[in-house]
This record gives C-alpha cells, structure tokens and sequence, in this order.
C-alpha cells in the first residue's frame, strides 16, 4: 500500500542571503534586476519582485563571507504547520520556534541533515502598494518597476549536499516534497535531486558538493517567463561588468531556459526565461537520468556549463591542492 502523500507544505516563501558586499548586492538587485526595498532592519534589507505577494522574498544581510541565512517555506494551514514541526521534533533536526521577523509572524526553525538552516511559517503580511504603486492588472500586487528588467517572482533555492540522497530523503519524509526529477550514475550514486510541493518542477533542488562541503548554497532563482528577457539583462549585465557564468541555455532537466551570473557579493543568482514544463499528475513517476543520458540533461541547447559550476558554491571552498 503506498504511502499517503502529505499536503502540509504549500510554496517556498523567503530566502535570506549573505553578502559581504551588501551595498554592491542590493544594487544588483533592486537597479539591474528591478526588485523592490520594503525596508530595511539592522544589518538586513529586505525585497519582493514586483508579482511576489509577500512582505519580502529576499533578505540579504550583510556577513564576512556570502552564503545563504537561511530558506523559509509557507505552511498550508496553522494545523499543517504544527503536525510538521512535531515530524521534524522526532526526526531530531528540529531546533526552536522563533517570534517572527519583519513580514512574518512566528516561525519554527530547523536544519537538513547537510545542515543548510530552514524554517517553517503560517502568518504573513501582505504587500500593500501605495497609490502610486497600485497596478491596474488585479492579479498584480503592483505596477511593473521600470528599473533594469524587473523579474516577477521568486522561483525557487539549488542546495549544494554532500549526501544528496539523505538530504532529499529529509525533505520528502518530513515535509511532503515529491521528487520530479533526478540524476543516477554508473556507479548508483545519486549526485542531483529536484523536488517540489507545487506543480513546479522544483522548488528547491540539491546537488552533490563535489568540494566535500556541508550545508553550501548552488544558487537562488527568480523567475522571468519570457525568454526575451534572458537576452535584454544579459546585455545589461555585460554592460556593467557582472558575470554571466553560463546561458542563456535550455536545459533537459526542468526544461528550464536559463541564465546564471555571480552577484557582486559572491552569490550565484540564476534567472528563468520560461516556465519549463508543469506538474499535475498526483502519481507523477520520477524522471531519472542516467550517465550516458547526462549530457542532454544538463544542456538541451546551448554552451557547456564551465568546471566551476559543479564546484563553485556559497561559502566558498578553495579546491584541494593536487
């Protein structure tokens, strides 16, 4: 008999980024990218895409080194958050409640078995434009910014595991995520995972660390919808002298039309063109490619991803010496 699914999880709400060069990431953020400052607080900004419909979606605070704070998901209701907090209590990742924090009222706090800090919430606040703000398309919380090309919404966080299977196993088990697609080697080893609780091909994906690094960040993700897009940042992009590692590209995973650049404060930041392809089927069969398969995975069309892409990640850590 197979396992009843849980439904308690219902999107990822907020990412919060470490930035030792705070001002030089908010820039790229809010001028090239077109995000919007809700406020600030300490040491911390929070943003929110022009059609996130949160308080923030990005907090970016300033650290010694780049990375990610912490990664944050919305419950489906106030009784599903409970019965997941007491999962992860038995599972023994589980760590504390919190009040809250600017956008969000009180949140459980809890680890991956790689360590990667995530937490759990119901209560949001809500965007409210200001007139001026207020778009005359209802389902848009505002008006398109006209800084950069504004993206539209977060999309989802890429985890870098040194056990991938372990990790993705956490999340499936404990908070309901099902598995869309991954990558099996010769060896048997699985080295990639996709997973999500909404019809996304994935909201959060993991990757192995191939450093041998623990709790690490691959990349953070938002989302255009239209390929033409990918073209007109990359232009800004090169413009002003930000890094553009890979893409624009199509991959075979996710079917995903893509773009990854290093942000100034060292974070890898990949911008979505398209929608990929979408999943309604509530007895989906995981898609599994194999080594001989790979190549097409990674890229449908378009450039090799460089060495560095399977290497690099936040924190970093500086390859082993041969």
């Amino acid at each position: 008999m197979s396992k009843e699914p849980i439904f308690d999880i219902a999107q990822i709400a907020h990412v919060e980024i470490f930035s030792p060069k705070p001002e030089e990431t908010l820039w790229f953020f809010k001028e090239l990218l077109g995000m919007e400052e809700t406020t600030r607080q300490g040491q911390s900004v929070y943003l929110r895409a022009y059609e996130d419909f949160y308080h923030h979606t990005l907090k970016i605070t300033e650290a010694k080194e780049a990375g990610m704070g912490h990664v944050a998901w919305r419950a489906t209701s106030e009784a599903a958050l409970e019965r997941r907090v007491q999962a992860l209590d038995a599972s023994g990742y589980g760590q504390k409640w919190i009040e809250g924090d600017l956008g969000h009222g009180a949140a459980y706090q809890f680890v991956t078995p790689d360590g990667h800090k995530m937490e759990l919430l119901w209560e949001v606040e809500y965007f409210q434009a200001p007139d001026e703000q207020k778009s005359k398309l209802l389902s848009r919380p505002q008006k398109r910014p006209l800084r950069g090309v504004p993206v539209r919404r977060l999309d989802h966080i890429n985890l870098l595991a040194s056990d991938v299977t372990k990790n993705r196993k956490f999340m499936m088990d404990q908070l309901g995520f099902r598995m869309r697609e991954n990558i099996i080697m010769n060896d048997e080893s699985e080295t990639a995972a996709w997973l999500s609780v909404s019809p996304l091909v994935h909201e959060i994906a993991f990757l192995g660390d191939q450093l041998g690094g623990k709790g690490r960040m691959h990349h953070l993700c938002y989302w255009y919808g239209y390929p033409q897009h990918l073209s007109d940042i990359a232009d800004i992009f090169t413009e002003h002298d930000i890094q553009i590692e890979a893409g624009p590209g199509k991959h075979g995973v996710s079917q995903a039309y893509f773009m990854y650049v290093i942000e100034p404060g060292g974070n890898r930041v990949e911008l979505f063109g398209d929608a990929g392809y979408m999943i309604f089927d509530p007895t989906w069969k995981t898609i599994t490619w194999n080594e001989e398969q790979l190549s097409k995975g990674i890229i449908w069309y378009g450039s090799p991803l460089p060495a560095e892409y399977f290497m690099y990640g936040t924190p970093v850590i500086e390859p082993a010496k041969v």
